[in-house]
């Protein structure tokens, strides 16, 4: 094993042992042995040696979401990608919160990939006209709610003991975010932004509009603005 791998994995499992998730680079030295010169060398400083080590943590999880075969019906690869996410916060609630940390001054990269999967699966949601509002917008809204639920979870226990909760919010979420099951009538105030989010995703998804780039980009903004304009 080399040297950035052993610090690495005594990184983690000490992250995972701390009763509040932090590390100090001294006792990682120690318990690597290594010394202080090879840790710096590696990672820069402490904030490059968690971010590595939440990059390192999420990866078995990301690897999931980069191996999975799309069904047919994004909804549902997104309600399966919720739960997925709490689950995993659940069971890494030191690592969970590392991630989200407000002193990350640098967003790991796992953080980075999570947020592209996300908006990757609602662009083919908005493609199938199922998204009231464009996928930029619907991903934030998502991914804030969920990073908000989990965080609640593994912080405040006796708060929030019941994790059933998060099938509620998800559903809350997802109700403001994508339209009416198919076959439902969609109510008038959400059918124009419902289309103009999926005009918008198969024209960044197409390359033979025949518009130009600065046509293409100002007839997205327009159509973004529709899509995300409250009724």
């Amino acid at each position: 094993m080399s040297t950035r791998a052993r610090i690495l994995e005594v990184a983690a499992r000490l992250v995972a042992e701390s009763p509040d998730g932090d590390i100090s680079t001294r006792a990682v030295c120690e318990a690597a042995q290594v010394g202080a010169p090879a840790l710096y060398r590696h990672f820069g400083d402490k904030e490059g040696l968690l971010s590595a080590v939440v990059d390192h943590g999420f990866d078995a999880y990301l690897a999931t979401k980069r191996e999975r075969d799309d069904t047919t019906d994004p909804v549902e690869d997104l309600r399966n990608g919720w739960d997925s996410h709490i689950d995993f916060a659940l069971r890494n609630p030191n690592l969970y919160r590392l991630m989200n940390s407000p002193a990350m001054r640098t967003p790991p990269e796992a953080a980075i990939e999570a947020h592209r999967i996300l908006t990757r699966d609602l662009e083919r949601a908005a493609e199938q006209g199922k998204l009231r509002v464009a996928p930029e917008l619907a991903a934030q809204m998502i991914m804030s709610a969920t990073t908000g639920v989990a965080l609640m979870l593994v912080s405040r226990p006796a708060t929030f003991p019941d994790a059933a909760m998060s099938t509620r919010v998800r559903d809350a979420v997802h109700a403001s975010v994508f339209t009416p099951d198919v076959g439902a009538s969609p109510p008038a105030d959400t059918e124009v932004p419902s289309t103009a989010a999926r005009l918008s995703a198969l024209l960044r998804r197409s390359h033979g509009t025949g518009l130009s780039t600065a046509e293409s980009a100002l007839m997205t903004e327009w159509l973004d603005k529709v899509s995300n304009a409250e009724g």
